[in-house]
């Protein structure tokens, strides 16, 4: 069923605020938690899943794939696991991975070497643009056939492995692809080896960790150890709260002088907070308070103050960590006097819209100047705006990020927003704008007649 579409109009600079909030639960520790549950034995417990869109992609998939999901109440659930090697679907099943590029690797790699797969993997009209190819080189090593050849867009028909081997791979800066190849050497005979040179987010490990018979991390040669063919624990996870989704409400709150805002129980995993980070270098007034490790990640408060920001200048270093991030970054080096250089960012053309391009397009609207290559983008930021009548539409390219930072920037500025397509937020942060009202943000719905 078509989601209904809707436009945002924005049209007021939000006032100081002081509040508490809870955030959406992580997206990326929620979907890997049903795909591992599924394939794991016995009953697995997912207590505060997030409810969006992407996970409810993944559990239509899984429950096509034969598994049994039971919802307790809005967040919490029952994964009754099928095991390694017993998902199963008719021949030529669709899975539609929606707007979720996770879902779409993770699965892809699950189904790799599960054994009489026939199924053909699509999503939406971004998915479809995002290309897959650093995905189906790994997979075809494994065995796994991908129709029509030479193709490397959804969508694809997949032919899972007859006699799925262990491979040696390094998946780069990808920990999409990292978790695919740990997904897919899981269900594969002997031994497969990832060489991970670069730091990528480890939620998938932090959830197998205690399978120590299928995984083994030696992080003196940073190579991770994936055994195939032991069964799987179930879970019992609690979610935290998205620092990605929770980046966005900081950032509102450091551009509004004289805001505070206190987010609660947020994912302060190492490998996640680069946008906390990098701010902080840049004067951003930024604590984390409450520490403490759940389900082997760091969970904890995220207090922040209004601030005044030196221009941002940042390097490949932070990418990896902040990766979901930059577009409300490029918001917050416009209203940032100053020159501000954002370095080794080549990847953000392959999101769910290319980042770099639509958020210049979206910075020159509202009169800021910026320069790009294929790896930089240098802002010409400026921290006074005049309030123009005129109304500027823009479109979200289905893009949540490009959504929710373009928000940020209208409350921010005062400037008059029309924001198309903003359905496309509830993929990752269906609680944006109730949180943005929360906050004294004021908006219009528009809906689509």
């Amino acid at each position: 069923m078509p989601k209904k579409s809707f436009s945002v109009l924005f049209n007021d600079k939000i006032k100081v605020f002081n509040k508490i909030v809870d955030v959406d639960p992580d997206k990326s520790i929620s979907i890997r938690s049903f795909l591992i549950s599924a394939i794991s034995n016995n009953i697995s417990k997912i207590s505060n899943a997030l409810n969006s869109d992407d996970v409810k992609s993944c559990i239509r998939c899984l429950q096509i794939l034969g598994v049994k999901i039971k919802k307790k109440n809005e967040s919490d659930y029952l994964v009754f696991g099928k095991g390694l090697g017993s998902l199963y679907s008719k021949k030529n099943q669709v899975l539609d991975c929606g707007n979720s590029g996770t879902l779409a690797r993770l699965l892809i790699g699950i189904l790799s070497t599960t054994p009489n797969i026939s199924v053909k993997i699509t999503g939406d009209k971004s998915l479809k643009k995002r290309n897959m190819s650093r995905l189906l080189k790994p997979m075809n090593e494994f065995g796994a056939r991908f129709f029509p050849s030479n193709k490397n867009f959804l969508p694809l028909k997949l032919i899972s492995s007859e006699m799925p081997v262990g491979i040696n791979y390094n998946p780069g800066n990808s920990a999409q692809i990292k978790s695919a190849i740990i997904l897919a050497g899981i269900n594969s005979f002997g031994t497969t080896n990832i060489i991970e040179k670069q730091k990528t987010r480890d939620h998938t490990e932090n959830i197998l960790i205690s399978n120590s018979n299928s995984l083994k991390i030696e992080k003196e040669n940073n190579i991770l150890k994936v055994f195939g063919k032991n069964n799987l624990n179930s879970i019992d996870i609690k979610v935290p709260s998205d620092p990605s989704s929770a980046a966005f409400f900081a950032a509102i709150c450091i551009l509004n002088k004289g805001s505070k805002l206190k987010i609660k129980k947020v994912c302060l995993n190492n490998r996640r907070i680069g946008f906390y980070k990098l701010l902080k270098a840049h004067g951003a007034k930024i604590k984390m308070q409450n520490i403490k490790k759940e389900n082997n990640e760091l969970v904890g408060d995220i207090v922040i103050n209004g601030s005044k920001l030196k221009p941002i200048i940042s390097g490949s270093d932070y990418y990896l960590s902040a990766t979901d991030e930059y577009p409300i970054l490029f918001v917050m080096a416009a209203l940032t006097k100053g020159t501000s250089k954002f370095k080794g960012i080549s990847e953000l053309s392959n999101k769910e819209s290319n980042r770099i391009l639509e958020m210049k397009n979206i910075l020159k609207k509202v009169g800021v100047r910026s320069v790009s290559s294929k790896n930089s983008l240098t802002i010409f930021g400026k921290n006074t705006f005049k309030k123009k009548n005129s109304l500027i539409k823009i479109d979200s390219k289905n893009d949540h990020r490009i959504a929710m930072s373009t928000a940020i920037l209208a409350m921010s500025t005062g400037t008059r927003l029309l924001i198309k397509n903003f359905e496309t937020v509830n993929t990752s942060s269906p609680s944006f704008l109730k949180i943005i009202k929360l906050l004294g943000g004021k908006f219009e719905i528009k809906k689509k007649l």
